[in-house]
């Protein structure tokens, strides 16, 4: 059994190998820098670079790669090795210089850029990210750096979560002083990013051109067997997945990735793996290597792993719940209660903060969510709906009432509450039971984000939520920091704010048609779809948000407004066109072959028995016929769509998309869905539902 103490981190140029290889004096500069974000001296990056690319020598490495987000949902990379000529000899040595290890420069045309370059304009950076451990993998030495134009402008996820970080950081700083600084001078925002995702056996998968090239099925009946009985969730580990899961947190493991919990989630073949919290930089670039390492880990094991919110309609579809809290730089969870009148004061004072920026800003925050795939999963039984709300528990939501009424408080001791008085109670942790329908839920010490979709990056989401944190605790310093007396102050902001935004608060359904209707009297939003919600990223006051706390440029609002347009109705372009390559090249062939053996069974049972004997034969046929005929229809009229959206701008191509291709797609699956369930098994091409969800054994 390996000892995973000793594997852990293993394959990271952490804190512990820096202090082992670089002289003191390096050492501690490159820390500051790191935690300063300044420019690193190059004498000190040829130094660190030197002793980096020796330890990644030991570890098997022959190569470099600047690890960087581009505009997509997945990494990008671009590999340099480290031979160097003997000058004077025909010989290499192995060389990295400090050049190298601080910046790259990596195509940046032909990336998303959503305008921001043009195609002859390719030069692009990349810069060392040194608040992130370098690591090595498959025998390269991956640098996690920011990438950036020519110009300047953020081409990354990275450079602007990193920013919203800054921002979030300094408004703490202030509210922190005002409580004498009893939980520290600063706070990063930590994240958990539990990952849902499906296991299906590869060569099924092959067998089927839309998990390919959509990741997601178009088309397939609902299998005999789904999630009726509810005995997938948390059952036995198949020893296929087990195997899996074991290398899974091998790899994890190596690569500094805390990796804690394992389980099979409610769907056939769905499985989820949830970490510990870590900084919000780190857990992003962990989450996208965990992604990553699943992928290549199924592969070896002769499986798949799909990570698209809904592959299989009819169960269950796979999130990304996303626990976010604050944590101070003494260790303090700013949003867990504490023990004193004081330490609870702070804690609803953060906890209002949070209330007032979600209410002021659900348009961001289901903005940030949105794809093409996630819509699919959003208000269906396993996620919360497309309405954002704040889920707080009775107590707590009894307690801010209490609050806002002056009333006495009905909790485990009855008293009068007053913010900073010793009469305040102590406020209990877990005052909760989980709500599983809430799109924002307090769970005891942090909030869980349970509406990001399982492949999107979790940086959007978190660059929304950091911001908003940021101008409401900016708003609350600012009322605060001119106050004559602190307590009375505290009390008013507290209640006026809860009386402000207590419309957002609801622990009830989330699925009920009732809050729906009540959302709506509440004056919430429900922006249903991607096509709905990313209008909302460049209205003038949320680009007046990120510009004045220094997140995104407007030039770099307007080009990921564009670049989500583009990827929303770029994947139902894809996915329709995948859909009438797989009708005409496979489905119509089964059906006309079926039609034809029917007809052939027909001549010979009534030649033979008579007309009468045929009957089941002739009900099959006129039904397998006329859904032939449908079929035919339906995929010209997808077709004509398809063909129509291509001519389109962008925001009318993603509502037509919408309104038009994506129904038509619907309702060719539902002629196609009713085919599968008709034609001889011996003539249907594609593994079924049955087959893809419960081959893995």
């Amino acid at each position: 059994m390996e000892n995973i103490p000793e594997i852990f981190g293993s394959a990271v140029f952490n804190d512990e190998k820096m202090r082992e290889r670089l002289p003191e004096d390096i050492y501690r500069s490159l820390k500051a820098t790191a935690v300063a974000g300044a420019r690193l001296d190059p004498h000190i990056a040829n130094i660190v670079a030197e002793k980096m690319k020796d330890w990644a020598c030991e570890m098997g490495a022959t190569h470099f790669t600047h690890w960087f987000q581009p505009m997509t949902n997945i990494t990008a990379e671009k590999h340099d090795s480290f031979i160097t000529p003997v000058k004077g000899g025909d010989g290499v040595i192995m060389e990295f210089r400090g050049k190298e290890l601080a910046y790259g420069e990596p195509d940046a045309s032909s990336l998303p850029n959503g305008g921001l370059r043009n195609t002859f304009e390719a030069r692009g950076y990349t810069a060392w990210d040194p608040s992130s451990y370098a690591f090595v993998k498959d025998g390269t030495l991956f640098i996690p750096t920011v990438f950036c134009s020519y110009s300047g402008e953020a081409l990354d996820k990275k450079t602007p979560l990193l920013r919203s970080i800054q921002a979030l950081g300094k408004q703490v700083s202030r509210i922190l002083a005002l409580f004498g600084n009893v939980s520290g001078k600063s706070a990063i925002p930590t994240v958990g990013a539990e990952q849902e995702y499906f296991l299906i056996d590869k060569e099924l998968y092959l067998k089927r051109l839309d998990l390919v090239t959509c990741g997601r099925t178009l088309f397939g009946a609902p299998p005999t067997k789904g999630q009726e009985l509810h005995d997938h969730y948390f059952g036995a580990i198949k020893p296929r997945v087990k195997a899996f899961m074991k290398d899974l947190d091998t790899e994890l493991w190596k690569l500094g990735v805390l990796a804690k919990t394992k389980h099979n989630e409610a769907a056939p073949s769905q499985h989820e793996l949830a970490p510990l919290f870590t900084g919000a930089n780190v857990a992003t670039d962990h989450n996208q290597l965990t992604m990553s390492v699943m992928r290549s880990t199924a592969e070896k094991h002769g499986l798949v792993c799909l990570l698209h919110e809904k592959p299989f309609k009819g169960v269950n579809g796979s999130g990304k719940h996303n626990n976010w809290s604050l944590l101070s730089d003494t260790g303090v969870n700013l949003l867990e209660p504490g023990e004193t009148p004081s330490e609870n004061a702070q804690f609803l004072l953060f906890l209002t903060a949070v209330i007032k920026a979600v209410d002021d800003h659900q348009d961001l925050l289901r903005m940030s969510v949105a794809s093409a795939s996630n819509d699919h999963r959003l208000g269906a039984n396993e996620a919360p709906p497309a309405i954002i709300s704040v889920s707080l528990g009775e107590e707590l939501t009894d307690l801010l009432d209490a609050l806002e009424n002056k009333a006495e408080y009905k909790g485990k001791k009855r008293v009068q509450i007053e913010i900073g008085a010793d009469v305040l109670p102590k406020i209990p942790k877990d005052t909760t039971d989980r709500n599983r329908t809430s799109p924002f839920a307090f769970t005891g010490n942090k909030f869980e984000f349970r509406m990001p979709g399982s492949s999107l990056s979790v940086s959007g989401p978190n660059i929304v939520l950091n911001t908003i944190v940021a101008e409401a605790l900016d708003d609350f310093a600012t009322r605060l920091e001119s106050s004559s007396d602190f307590h009375a102050d505290l009390n008013k902001l507290i209640r006026d704010n809860i009386v402000a935004h207590k419309r957002i608060i609801f622990n009830g359904d989330g699925y009920s048609k009732s809050w729906e209707e009540e959302a709506a009297r509440r004056g919430l939003l429900n922006l249903k779809t991607t096509a709905d919600a990313l209008p909302c990223f460049i209205k003038e006051e949320n680009r007046r948000l990120f510009e004045k706390y220094g997140v995104f440029t407007d030039a770099e609002i307007f080009s990921r407004y564009r670049i989500l347009l583009e990827n929303y109705s770029g994947t139902v372009d894809i996915e329709a066109l995948t859909l009438i390559d797989m009708v005409k090249r496979n489905i119509l062939p089964a059906t006309e072959a079926y039609e034809n053996e029917l007809c052939d069974l027909i001549m010979k049972k009534s030649g033979i028995l008579g007309e009468a004997s045929a009957a089941t034969e002739k009900s099959a046929l006129e039904k397998i016929s006329r859904l032939g005929e449908e079929l035919v229809g339906l995929l010209g009229d997808l077709e004509k769509k398809v063909t129509y959206s291509k001519g389109l701008t962008a925001l009318p191509q993603a509502v037509y998309c919408k309104e038009e291709v994506l129904p038509a797609m619907e309702d060719l699956r539902e002629v196609i869905d009713a085919l599968e369930s008709s034609v001889d098994a011996t003539f249907w091409r594609f593994p079924t539902y049955n087959d893809l969800l419960y081959s893995v054994n």
